[in-house]
């Protein structure tokens, strides 16, 4: 580990300036910190900012929730608010990391941990994501684990995170304050494909500070949930991964929110599974016709042909079991 100041802020304003000055962020640190072991980042600065009042999950007016950046995953997975209101955010939040780190890690630090991608945590070999330019040593390397979907010539990595998936689902938003005030980011625009530039990886400006990401409110009732399909049941990142939420009223699905983990470059919104499921009412044929749809554009890799397949067949199965006839 290289040599680093640490610094500790009580307030949001103490913390942007550091963070205008290039302090990086932490508050659990069960992300950076392995990353700074293994000298991948190599920040001078450290800021803490576990003490900032961003600890708190509230209810909206209109029936939505604000999760604070500073929540932990075991808090917010227990909360009673995300429990009735959202189960598919607290299942994925359970299927995430050890107990141990979800109750160091924050909303905010998971959403933005970078890739579990062997060749980006190991310094000897080719990744355009840590070193722009070097190669991405993946693409003809061992890549069993790696992105079939929103995948560039520069990066196939995928986006670790579990609560993320759902969060796309939901089309939740990420707010933040910066220099220039407070903004509110979709959340799909939050989370950048690789593209050409696979090492700016979040739409934040320099020195911004995520403070909550809020989900809107849904139609009601609104069933969800969250599959996760992985090499062993115990701690373990997604192969593939399905977040699913559907209103379902008069015998008819009237929306559907449905999202993919474990095989994107991003969390994967399905519009043309959703787009599949309104308007019909809910049966075993109209889940696996949809389903069908969820792995359209994807370009697999030498060993990770299998995951359009195993996706398809996850989201069907989450479909049945959301929908009510498994």
């Amino acid at each position: 580990m290289y040599p680093f100041e640490y610094t500790r802020v009580s307030d949001t304003k103490d913390a942007l300036t550091a963070g205008r000055r290039g302090g990086r962020y932490i508050a659990g640190g069960t992300t950076l910190v392995d990353l700074m072991r293994e000298t991948v980042e190599r920040p001078e600065t450290v800021v803490d900012i576990s003490g900032l009042p961003l600890d708190e999950v509230t209810a909206t007016e209109r029936g939505g929730l604000r999760i604070g950046a500073l929540v932990t995953m075991s808090a917010a997975a227990a909360h009673p608010k995300v429990r009735t209101l959202f189960p598919v955010v607290s299942q994925s939040l359970e299927l995430s990391a050890s107990a141990q780190l979800r109750n160091m890690a924050t909303i905010g630090g998971n959403i933005m941990q970078r890739t579990r991608c062997t060749y980006f945590r190991d310094v000897t070999a080719a990744c355009n994501k840590r070193e722009p330019g070097s190669g991405c040593a993946a693409r003809e390397g061992y890549n069993r684990s790696h992105a079939i979907l929103g995948t560039s010539d520069a990066c196939v990595a995928t986006h670790p995170s579990d609560v993320a998936v759902a969060f796309a689902a939901l089309e939740a938003e990420v707010h933040v304050l910066g220099a220039d005030g407070q903004r509110r980011i979709p959340f799909a625009d939050f989370l950048l494909r690789p593209g050409s530039t696979p090492n700016r990886e979040q739409a934040l400006r320099k020195g911004e500070l995520i403070t909550a990401v809020e989900i809107p409110a849904l139609p009601r009732p609104l069933a969800s949930g969250y599959l996760k399909v992985r090499d062993r049941q115990s701690y373990e990142f997604a192969l593939t991964s399905a977040a699913v939420a559907l209103h379902i009223r008069g015998g008819v699905i009237r929306e559907a929110k449905v999202a993919a983990g474990g095989v994107g470059t991003v969390p994967w919104k399905l519009p043309a599974v959703e787009q599949h499921l309104v308007g019909e009412r809910p049966s075993a044929s109209l889940w696996a016709a949809a389903a069908a749809k969820a792995a359209d554009g994807a370009r697999p890799l030498a060993h990770n042909r299998f995951k359009t397949d195993l996706l398809k067949r996850t989201v069907e199965r989450k479909l049945r079991i959301v929908g009510g006839t498994k």
